[in-house]
């Protein structure tokens, strides 16, 4: 739902698609009673370099801002403000997340109640600038009304460390990545947005060194089998939606100069190659079908959304995409057994 104001387009609602950024919630009294003793003094040394707050000064719209953007092209507006909307909402469900789980265990678990509030902050101003940002293209995100009315996912505590973890981590390479290849090609680098990532992207990397400590403070999620299997599924989820995502909006990418392809594989690689430092195992990337199996994912994925803006009857629609849907579930399959690497046995020499 979009409202219309003098200047701009307000959104009270965005597209929701099996690939959108999604609300959580969890189990706040599991949480406050975690035991964090074993990485204690790592979270305290956290805590207070978040509040140093080296970026308290980076979010800053600086004269480079302040200007008309009616030069760029139709295209490159519609595929950018797709990415700042989806960017927005993803970092302000984060800020949710945080803020709520700060709120709930103040009083209780004051360690994790304070670097909580801290990383809500970080990601309030994320969420907040890149708002701003989509205002510069005349359309904006109504944040109080998705606050109440978008739908909330549970996640048991162990999945939020999960998810949120590689989140952040996947995050700070998609940033970096792109912040390293604009500037060498600085040609492609059309709005002021994108000198930020490199400062902006050290948020992420320090909130997933948090839910790395808070991960390796339970030892049930590191060791025996369990832990293992949990940790594949979450990996081959989050590289899973990657792949559809960045393929899905290959055009944006193309607008700043990137092959879409082989972004979305070193975003991956480097995340596994990070992940190892946290999780008990990572997935063998380099097997030689494993990207080409993803990718394939990515094509079917095409076609469903093809089918589905297609006008034929809903009975027709389900048969076309069966066999697509099945072709999805198997190549994740195939890419689940792949033996993973284990990553414990090489603790003393992961960087």
């Amino acid at each position: 739902m979009v409202t219309t104001t003098p200047e701009s387009l307000v959104k009270t609602s965005t597209e929701e698609t099996l690939l959108s950024p999604r609300f959580y919630t969890t189990d706040f009294e599991a949480i406050a009673n975690m035991d964090i003793s074993s990485q204690e003094e790592e979270l305290k040394a956290m805590i207070a370099e978040m509040k140093t707050d080296y970026n308290r000064y980076h979010f800053v719209r600086d004269e480079e801002f302040k200007q008309s953007w009616d030069h760029i092209d139709e295209k490159t507006r519609r595929v950018f403000v797709d990415f700042l909307e989806r960017s927005c909402t993803s970092e302000f469900s984060g800020f949710l997340l945080f803020k709520e789980l700060s709120r709930k265990l103040k009083g209780r678990n004051p360690i994790l109640a304070e670097i909580f509030h801290l990383m809500a902050r970080d990601e309030a101003r994320h969420a907040g600038f890149l708002n701003k940002a989509m205002s510069d293209f005349n359309i904006s995100l109504d944040l109080g009304y998705l606050t109440k009315n978008r739908t909330y996912t549970f996640f048991k505590p162990e999945w939020v460390i999960y998810a949120v973890y590689l989140s952040e981590k996947i995050g700070y390479w998609r940033y970096i990545l792109m912040y390293r290849h604009l500037e060498k090609h600085p040609e492609y680098q059309f709005y002021p947005l994108f000198r930020m990532f490199e400062n902006w992207c050290q948020d992420e990397n320090r909130h997933g060194d948090i839910f790395k400590a808070l991960l390796r403070s339970q030892s049930k999620m590191w060791q025996g089998w369990q832990g293992r299997l949990w940790a594949r599924f979450f990996l081959l989820s989050v590289f899973a939606t990657h792949t559809l995502t960045v393929h899905e909006r290959a055009d944006f990418y193309e607008s700043v100069g990137l092959d879409a392809q082989e972004y979305d594989r070193e975003v991956i690689r480097k995340t596994n190659e990070t992940s190892a430092r946290a999780f008990p195992v990572t997935l063998n990337v380099e097997h030689p079908q494993f990207f080409q199996r993803l990718e394939n994912c990515a094509d079917r994925n095409e076609e469903l959304k093809a089918i589905d803006l297609s006008n034929a009857p809903k009975l027709v629609k389900f048969f076309r995409k069966l066999p697509l849907i099945t072709g999805i579930f198997w190549d994740l399959l195939v890419l689940y057994l792949i033996k993973p690497v284990d990553a414990e046995s090489l603790r003393g020499t992961v960087r």
